[in-house]
């Protein structure tokens, strides 16, 4: 038998160069690919701008701003997303289309679950923009939040509010929730409640009252300004006066002050009461000879033509005692 001679001991560094070596010529035998896809997701990504750019302008002139902002925007991330994809199969020309697919298809699920919120508030919005329930500039109401509307983004909707305040809410809350439009009409009818005495003319005092309102400025002729009859209280009769003014939160809430004015001028001038509620108190300092006896004893008020006779809480003699002279025997 031949002795075995044991393989050469190679140099640890001379097998780090080898790999270097290796790997130096992968990288060359790549670098078209890598710079193919590198242009090539340049290109998207300029095409895409071009396309975004183009979608908000045809949208914009359209007026419809946000929408338009929000489909470039989605446009654009499509666009890029599908380059970068392209060119991985492009610097990688192993790996196959269907399997990029494949592992999207299933890795988008758990982008779904992960990503779920933002997802929805996305549609939303999509489905707000397209169906124009509000416009930028509209005054609404949502839950308890009223202001007007600055911005409608892809994941929720910015209000100002009346005190100079925004509010951002979720999109999804905005589309799944009763929204009041206060401006989707050219004008908006406001009311006002006003008592009048009892002894006062109801009909006189609407008659009174509707003229008033219909010569303050910013009141619609058209309809024209009405009060009604509309309760009877405890203490005044209820007149409902109504009119209508532009929608606007500002022509509303300085003519309804004017209103107000106009209302308490005139019933100052035709001297119509306006009562307030009052108390009455009555104090008793006197019992009745049956107190106690509960089928006879009354609640301090007369009680039939011939009441019980009533008696003091404090005998003769205790007053004498209260001012410090002597009882008499």
């Amino acid at each position: 038998m031949q002795p075995v001679t044991p393989p050469p001991v190679q140099n640890p560094l001379d097998l780090i160069l080898a790999k270097l070596h290796v790997a130096s010529n992968d990288f060359f035998l790549q670098l078209p690919n890598i710079l193919g896809g590198i242009v090539f997701v340049l290109l998207a990504w300029f095409v895409g701008k071009l396309v975004a750019n183009g979608l908000r302008k045809g949208f914009h002139h359209k007026g419809l701003v946000d929408l338009g902002g929000v489909l470039s925007s989605l446009v654009f991330g499509l666009i890029v997303a599908a380059s970068v994809l392209i060119a991985s199969v492009i610097v990688f020309p192993s790996v196959k289309p269907a399997t990029i697919i494949s592992s999207l298809g299933i890795g988008s699920v758990a982008i779904g679950f992960a990503f779920k919120d933002i997802l929805q508030n996305l549609l939303a919005g999509i489905l707000l923009l397209i169906n124009r329930p509000y416009r930028r500039g509209d005054q609404i109401v949502v839950k308890d939040f009223e202001g007007t509307v600055e911005h409608i983004q892809s994941r929720a909707t910015l209000i100002k509010t009346y005190d100079g305040r925004r509010v951002i809410i979720p999109n999804s809350d905005v589309y799944t929730s009763p929204v009041i439009v206060n401006t989707a009409f050219p004008t908006r009818r406001s009311q006002f409640d006003v008592g009048i005495g009892y002894g006062d003319d109801p009909e006189e005092a609407c008659r009174i009252f509707a003229k008033a309102i219909a010569g303050v400025e910013g009141v619609e002729a058209d309809p024209a300004p009405e009060v009604l009859p509309w309760g009877l209280a405890d203490s005044y009769v209820t007149l409902r006066a109504r009119w209508w003014t532009e929608s606007k939160r500002t022509n509303v809430a300085h003519i309804q002050a004017r209103v107000i004015l106009a209302l308490y001028k005139a019933a100052k001038d035709a001297a119509i009461d306006l009562p307030y509620p009052t108390t009455v108190m009555l104090f008793h300092d006197q019992s009745e000879a049956t107190d106690g006896d509960r089928t006879s004893q009354r609640e301090g008020w007369p009680a039939g033509p011939n009441p019980p006779p009533r008696r003091s809480r404090r005998s003769e003699g205790d007053v004498a005692v209260a001012v410090g002279q002597k009882p008499q025997e």
